[in-house]
């Protein structure tokens, strides 16, 4: 009786293996530019958060300065002894100004955090490209094990090259 033999169809095709490998790395490269988007999107958010809080501390402090300026204007007006009122009105000048100088210090502290979190964001868009252009690079080299033809290995690392650029982009930022 004749034997069959039976051999995996990748043993004939030598592009298989290096096919293969390609894959595996263009993978790699796929999960770190990925965690990277993932991290650069979360580190956005937070920016963005502290930001927001910092926005509000400065709202409240301006708040307490004009209701230190509406107080002073209310006794100036509401009491025509001025030696009475002077001790309130130096306390409240006197705290107004703290409150100013607090606001001004705040509002540059909320504006970095506003600038991080843009940088943060241009970061995470550039990993999202980066991402996209991988996934496409998997896929493209992956149809070679479907169609056996070799323009897709090759557009493949075309786009895997153009993520993997993109991802080192978003990591010089």
């Amino acid at each position: 009786m004749p034997e069959i033999e039976v051999k995996p169809e990748h043993v004939a095709d030598p592009n298989t293996r290096r096919v293969g490998i390609l894959v595996g790395v263009v993978g790699i490269l796929l999960s770190v530019v990925t965690i990277a988007s993932h991290r650069a999107h979360t580190d956005a958010v937070i920016h963005r958060t502290e930001s927001n809080d910092q926005w509000t501390y400065y709202q409240a402090k301006k708040i307490r300065e004009n209701t230190s300026e509406v107080a002073i204007d209310l006794l100036e007006s509401l009491q025509p002894d001025a030696a009475r009122i002077e001790a309130p009105i130096g306390k409240l000048k006197s705290a107004r100004q703290h409150y100013a100088e607090d606001a001004n210090r705040i509002k540059a502290e909320a504006e970095a955090k506003d600038r991080e979190t843009e940088r943060e964001e241009r970061r995470a868009l550039r990993f999202d490209i980066g991402e996209g252009l991988l996934e496409l690079g998997l896929v493209l080299c992956s149809l070679y094990f479907m169609a056996r033809k070799p323009f897709f290995p090759v557009f493949g690392v075309i786009a895997s090259v153009a993520g993997a650029l993109m991802g080192v982009w978003g990591f010089t930022l």
